[in-house]
C-alpha cells in the first residue's frame, strides 16, 4: 500500500511512521507543516529510508495535497493542533487545521479515488463521562475548542462516507504517552520538571481522570483498522488504564526519584472534563488488545525523556 500520512513529524504520526517502515512493505510520503508540534527529529532513523519520502507543507494547501493524493491508495490523517489549552487561549488556528484542513484532505481523497481514508480522532469528543464507557453509537458532546473541532472533523469526514461514498474509518483514542511527544504535554512536562526538582502544577484537586495507552500500542491498533476495519465505521481505542491525574503526577515523581513536596495544585482548567473511558470491543473483535501496561509504558518514557 502506498499511504500519505500527514501530521507525520508530530507526536503520534511520527511514532505511526516508524511502525509502518518497520513492519509493512508500505511505501510512506510524510507530510507536516512543522509547527510547534512537528519535528523532522521525531523521523530520525527513517528520513532517508528508501520506502519514505517526507515533504514539508500545509494540509490546507489544495494544490500540494492534490498531486500527493494522486499518487497513494490511502491517508492516514493524523495532521491537527492538538493542544487543549491552546484551544481555549486561541481557537482560530484550531479550526483552520482541524477542520478546513481536513476538507481539503477530503476533497483531494474524492478526486484520486483512493481506497481507504483513515481519520484520527480523540475520545474528547464525546465529552465527559462520569461512569461508566462511551460506545462509538455515542453522541458528540465536546466541552472545549480543541475538542469540538474534532468532533466536526469527524462529523464532515462521515458526511463525505455517506454523500460520496468515500472509504472512510474514524478512530477515537485515548490519552496516548511515549517516546516523541511535545514537552508541553502532562507526562514529558512532568517527567522533565521532577527530574530537575521542579514544581508539577496539577489543575484544580487532580481528581481528573484519563485513559492512558502507549503510543506503540495504538499505533498497532491503527495499522489493523487501516487494513482490516469495515469502512464507514467508528472504532474506539483504549487500554482500560485509567488514573488521575495526581496518581500519574505521584508515578512520575517515583520513577524519577523526586518528591511529593513538587506538586502544585493550580487553578483548574476552565471547561476540563472529569473522566474519560472507552468501550473497545469493536476493536477487540478486530482482534486487537493492548500490550503495554501503564507502569511499563511510564518507564519506557522516562527512560526516552531523561
Amino acid at each position: 500500500m502506498r499511504l500519505l500520512v500527514t501530521g507525520g513529524a508530530g507526536f503520534i504520526g511520527s511514532n505511526f511512521v516508524h511502525y509502518v517502515l518497520e513492519h509493512r512493505d508500505d511505501a510512506v510520503t510524510t507530510l507536516d507543516s512543522l509547527t510547534y508540534a512537528g519535528s523532522r527529529d521525531n523521523l530520525d532513523g527513517v528520513l532517508d529510508h528508501p520506502r519514505h519520502e517526507f515533504v514539508e507543507g500545509d494540509i490546507r494547501d489544495q494544490e500540494l495535497v492534490d498531486e500527493l493524493m494522486a499518487d497513494v491508495d490511502g491517508v492516514v490523517n493524523f495532521a491537527a493542533e492538538s493542544h487543549v489549552d491552546r484551544s481555549i487561549q486561541g481557537a482560530k488556528p484550531f479550526v483552520a487545521t482541524n477542520v478546513e484542513g481536513t476538507q481539503v484532505l477530503l476533497d483531494a481523497a474524492l478526486e484520486a479515488d483512493i481506497d481507504r481514508f483513515l481519520q484520527i480522532s480523540t475520545d474528547e469528543v464525546y465529552g465527559q463521562i462520569l461512569e461508566g464507557t462511551f460506545s462509538e453509537g455515542d453522541s458528540l458532546t465536546p466541552r472545549n475548542p480543541y475538542a469540538a473541532t474534532k468532533a466536526g472533523a469527524d462529523l464532515l469526514a462521515e458526511s463525505y462516507a455517506t454523500t460520496h461514498d468515500l472509504p472512510i474509518i474514524i478512530t477515537r483514542t485515548c490519552n496516548n504517552f511515549g517516546p516523541r511527544q511535545h514537552p508541553e504535554k502532562l507526562i514529558p512536562k512532568f517527567i522533565t520538571n521532577a527530574a530537575a526538582g521542579e514544581e508539577l502544577p496539577v489543575y484544580g484537586d487532580g481528581s481528573n481522570v484519563r485513559e492512558w495507552i502507549y503510543v506503540e500500542d495504538n499505533c498497532r491498533a491503527l495499522d489493523l483498522v487501516l487494513r482490516d476495519g469495515e469502512v464507514g465505521h467508528v472504532y474506539n481505542i483504549g487500554s482500560g488504564e485509567e488514573r488521575t491525574n495526581l496518581e500519574v503526577t505521584e508515578a512520575i515523581l517515583d520513577a524519577v526519584g523526586g518528591t511529593d513536596e513538587q506538586i502544585t495544585f493550580v487553578e483548574d482548567r476552565a471547561g476540563h472534563d472529569q473522566r474519560y473511558a472507552l468501550d473497545t470491543t469493536k476493536i477487540e473483535r478486530l482482534g486487537w488488545e493492548p500490550e503495554w501496561s501503564f507502569e511499563a509504558g511510564l518507564d519506557q518514557t522516562v527512560e526516552y525523556y531523561l
